[in-house]
């Protein structure tokens, strides 16, 4: 859009929004730990329905870990009774009672049964409301999540636009923000259920025997020194995956907007190249982060099952010796194997967690870029006569390259100023301070005597309509195009618009007329009705200023001279700017101003510029004089 590639200029704007507290510009997110803590911070208003998930979740695990000892009892009254049936006799069969009574004891079983799936169920159904009230804090907090990620890229300077892919910045308030939606749907009940539940049976292990807990309790520190190693080495990979998934997405953003272009310069080979070296890239640092935290889960199982032969080995002596009931060492064993279970499922989540904390550590820089300065107040602007005055501008994109240097100009209420110059000499530049696109090194711009900094940005460009050279419509039909400029107008002052621009003309010929549908690329409509729609739709704004950006680039010769026509009733008792490369639209201009490397070098009318035989001169015969033979 301007001249001259701008780059991003620092903005002291504090962080507004319903995150302001987790999201200040100062918080840069450097390493796992930081953007952990920043991104469970967002779950701060869900306070009191966490505190009920997790009083549920307790309850949960009790009831769950409660099971295998209950069973103990079972598995005694079954070895009881068959003791009884063989009538065994000695030490044994006094350890478990076997002495006294005949058969199996069946009432029992059955009320230790029946204990069992009453505790069962109810677990269950516990889960199951922790499940509930879990999906409903995810998808809260991902929703303000992605309603504050819009409201910061409406806040964002243009500047932050300027040096972004397109494609890189959807990827993160698309991709990144539903695998961070994926991230905490899939960890917070599972990691919180295995925390409680690793917990309580770890208290079980003791419970049941002290000696043996200590097997699996060594267990603990290697299966973390496991997963913290290799969690930190695909911790990075899962970061290179997401951005490159950033990079891949703004290629490919760019191809099939160009696609067109990319077939006439037959840069396809060159186009599937690069798309292959960055698809590379991808697949690299994605297999490197799935394999590494891939591996988490099965080393935790070999220690488990190391430790599971220990306790079988040394609770078969024991009970071997009297020392422990057969059902107790069964227990033991249920609880052991759990308690791995438990590890290897936290384990398997660690590489959801590293993916949702790389993606969140994009999301977060995107909330932290710098926004554009906080509108002054909330002044509104009178009905004014629209005479601009720029007084002593300075502006640069970049500290160290000059381009606008102490301008003045004065265009008066109802002239039509136009603006000409090489490439780079930053006549569209003009037109974005103009417009606040961004704000002034020094000096200032006064519409009608008022500072235009000293009044809101919407305020400000609600005076002004512009057409850009590069047209914009959305997905939608040619009504709601042209309403955009104007929502509150009616159908007859849609009409009085679209045929005072010659719209009008085009669309009686559509089957669907004013409601024929534009596609996604606007590939159903010319260039020229594109740019007819965007000219008919600042017409129905109604502007005081108006801002025309090569407005007539896109349309055929003959529909040149109708729009001219109808511009030139539009203009009247209007202040209005044009960029123009074409001279030969602006030879009836009020004022011509001729800019060069930011400076304003003549004005003057198009006669005037012709008779000093200076810039506008060398310009305009550069247009229409054919070059020499060679």
């Amino acid at each position: 859009m301007s001249d001259q590639k701008p780059a991003a200029r620092p903005a002291a704007m504090p962080q507004r929004g319903p995150f302001a507290m987790q999201m200040g510009p100062t918080a840069k997110p450097k390493n796992f730990k930081s953007s952990a803590r920043r991104l469970f911070g967002l779950l701060a208003p869900e306070k009191s329905k966490i505190i009920f998930v997790g009083i549920v979740a307790v309850v949960a695990a009790a009831l769950s870990v409660s099971g295998p000892n209950i069973l103990a009892r079972g598995t005694n009254i079954i070895f009881q009774g068959y003791l009884r049936l063989t009538h065994a006799t000695g030490p044994l069969a006094a350890k478990y009672g076997a002495t006294t009574g005949t058969g199996m004891d069946f009432p029992a079983l059955a009320r230790v049964l029946t204990y069992v799936l009453m505790l069962y169920g109810f677990a269950s159904v516990c889960s199951w409301m922790q499940l509930y009230v879990l999906n409903g804090i995810t998808q809260r907090t991902v929703n303000r999540l992605r309603t504050t990620a819009q409201a910061k890229l409406m806040r964002v300077p243009l500047s932050y636009f300027d040096g972004q892919q397109h494609g890189e910045v959807l990827s993160r308030v698309t991709n990144d923000i539903d695998n961070v939606s994926m991230g905490l749907q899939q960890s917070l009940g599972q990691i919180l259920g295995s925390v409680l539940s690793a917990i309580g049976i770890l208290f079980m292990l003791f419970w049941v025997s002290p000696i043996l807990a200590v097997i699996p309790i060594v267990s603990i520190p290697l299966s973390l020194f496991i997963t913290a190693k290799v969690g930190k080495r695909s911790q990075k990979r899962f970061a290179a995956q997401w951005k490159n998934l950033g990079v891949l997405n703004g290629q490919i953003e760019e191809t099939f907007t160009g696609h067109a272009l990319v077939k006439v310069f037959g840069r396809r080979k060159a186009t599937d190249e690069r798309f292959a070296k960055t698809n590379e890239e991808l697949f690299e640092a994605s297999f490197g982060a799935q394999f590494l935290s891939s591996t988490i889960m099965p080393s935790i199982n070999f220690i488990g099952n190391l430790s599971f032969i220990a306790i079988s080995v040394f609770g078969g002596l024991r009970v071997a010796s009297g020392a422990m009931l057969i059902g107790s060492v069964q227990a033991f064993i249920q609880y052991a194997r759990q308690f791995t279970q438990q590890q290897s499922q936290v384990a398997s989540l660690s590489n959801v967690v590293q993916s949702s904390i790389a993606s969140a550590e994009r999301v977060f820089e995107l909330f932290d870029t710098a926004e554009q300065t906080a509108d002054a107040s909330d002044a509104k602007l009178s009905p004014g006569k629209g005479e601009v005055h720029f007084e002593d501008v300075s502006f640069r994109y970049k500290p160290d390259v000059p381009l606008i240097e102490h301008l003045n100009l004065v265009a008066k209420p109802g002239q039509t100023v136009a603006i000409v110059g090489p490439t780079g000499a930053g006549k569209t530049t003009l037109v974005n301070l103009l417009m606040r696109f961004y704000d002034l090194n020094s000096g200032r711009i006064t519409l009608d005597g008022v500072d235009i900094a000293s009044v809101p940005r919407r305020e400000l460009r609600g005076k002004i309509g512009m057409v850009l050279q590069d047209t914009w419509l959305f997905g939608g039909t040619i009504r709601a195009n042209l309403m955009y400029g104007n929502p509150t107008a009616t159908e007859e002052q849609m009409l009085a618009a679209a045929k005072a621009t010659f719209v009008d003309r085009f669309v009686r010929a559509l089957p669907a007329g004013y409601d024929t549908i534009i596609d996604e690329e606007s590939s159903n409509l010319s260039a020229g009705e594109k740019q007819l729609i965007t000219i008919a739709r600042a017409f129905l704004a109604e502007p005081a200023l108006l801002v025309l950006d090569e407005a007539t680039s896109s349309v055929d010769t003959r529909t040149e001279v109708l729009v001219q026509r109808a511009l030139a009733a539009l203009r009247v008792q209007r202040t209005s700017f044009v960029i123009a490369h074409r001279l030969s639209t602006i030879r009836n201009a009020d004022l011509i101003l001729v800019m060069e490397s930011g400076q304003i070098v003549e004005q003057g009318t198009h006669a005037e510029l012709l008779a000093k035989n200076g810039a506008y001169h060398r310009l305009y015969h550069a247009q229409f004089t054919l070059p020499a033979a060679a």
